[in-house]
């Protein structure tokens, strides 16, 4: 199935400033992550047949133009099943339909298929552009550098089983929501995966030699200068800390954080 994409900018945090918006198939087509109204987008809307709009996820930087595109082609939107009232925060607009992973929608004689893909957000949905076709993968990966899984909106179990499903998958190409294409997609989800075993580790340790708040468990697990990404830190350590807690490795009330052994001291 024809892919094509266009980066468009957007006011948010996003990396580089861009997010991807991309167009599965030709006739008809399948508009995901408008972003941002761009005339270079527009032409490329206005070249097919756009009737299906789809999200991978509702973070603002992934949602500006969805109410735009949606307007000027009539087509069919589309929001994950029980996320409605989600989407419609986001995107300020109703959703026409719902659909739940495992869905296929039809693109001439092929299909998109719809797979679940939460952790960097709940919602989060990648798309499968034809039978053992790309991915369209939102923010599960990247090419370089790693995918923000913070709390409270980030589930780094989620995140992690939603990596190794898409290694199973092994699509020939990934296509992400940000920067380039990936086109060594297992290397790059095996990469993702231990970045974040390597991250966790030193979280671990840092908990294990006596950190308990969240800033002290930051400066110990991180080695690199955190200037200007410090929050998304402190949110990834959260993260990192409501896993450990859930797997029963360590003890962890929300505010400190403590060894099975030592014991949490409950903030007051």
């Amino acid at each position: 199935m024809n892919v094509v994409s266009s980066a468009v900018p957007v006011s948010t945090c996003a990396p580089g400033g861009q997010t991807n918006a991309y167009l599965l198939g030709e006739e008809p087509s399948v508009l995901v992550d408008p972003a941002a109204r761009t005339d270079a987008l527009d032409r490329l809307v206005a070249a097919r047949s756009v009737e299906h709009v789809v999200l991978t996820h509702t973070h603002p930087d992934h949602v500006g133009a969805v109410a735009a595109y949606a307007a000027e082609t009539e087509a069919t939107v589309w929001a994950r099943y029980g996320r409605a009232d989600r989407f419609r925060e986001a995107t300020g607009i109703e959703p026409d339909r719902e659909f739940a992973p495992g869905a296929t929608i039809p693109v001439g004689d092929e299909r998109v298929r719809v797979l679940d893909a939460p952790g960097h957000a709940p919602d989060h949905l990648a798309f499968e552009a034809g039978a053992d076709g790309p991915i369209v993968c939102g923010d599960c990966a990247v090419r370089e550098g790693s995918v923000v899984v913070g709390a409270p909106e980030g589930d780094l179990r989620a995140y992690l089983t939603t990596l190794r499903r898409l290694r199973a998958i092994d699509p020939p190409t990934l296509f992400p929501g940000h920067g380039p294409v990936i086109e060594d997609p297992r290397e790059t989800l095996e990469r993702l995966i231990a970045h974040r075993n390597r991250r966790e580790r030193r979280v671990l340790e840092a908990v294990e030699d006596g950190a308990s708040a969240p800033p002290e468990i930051l400066e110990a697990a991180y080695e690199k200068d955190l200037s200007g990404v410090r929050d998304l830190a402190r949110a990834t350590v959260r993260a990192h800390l409501e896993k450990l807690a859930v797997e029963g490795r360590v003890e962890w009330d929300g505010e400190r954080a403590a060894t099975l052994e030592t014991g949490v001291t409950r903030s007051k």
